[in-house]
């Protein structure tokens, strides 16, 4: 069963640095676009970025200059700096997978992971 999982979220101080992972694992046939999404409080989930398999990337304006996507194989990463109270969220891995032995690409989510910035 194809699942993504997703590690490094925790706890820093405003201005600090943080580095999330996502692998994808099980009977992986092929990965095409991979990235992030996260969920504040009382909010509805957003698009933070996303990377291609050719490594074209998008991000949100709101983490321009300041977020990182990057990607190998089958794991997708996020290195996030110059962290602000607003940026405090569940950080949602997503991915288009398309599993051995099926035609068609799907998409998956990971469970999410948090990070909270302290002021």
């Amino acid at each position: 069963q194809v699942q993504l999982v997703e590690s490094g979220g925790g706890l820093v101080l405003a201005g600090g640095s943080l580095r999330l992972s996502c692998a994808a694992s099980g009977r992986i046939a092929g990965v095409n676009v991979m990235g992030w999404y996260r969920q504040a409080p009382g909010k509805q989930r957003e698009l933070v970025t996303t990377i291609t398999s050719g490594g074209n990337t998008n991000y949100a304006t709101s983490v321009k200059g300041r977020f990182t996507v990057s990607r190998a194989v089958n794991t997708v990463y996020l290195q996030m700096n110059s962290l602000r109270p607003e940026d405090t969220a569940v950080y949602y891995c997503n991915a288009d997978l398309r599993e051995l032995g099926r035609p068609d690409y799907a998409n998956y989510w990971g469970k999410g992971t948090l990070v909270t910035v302290s002021s």
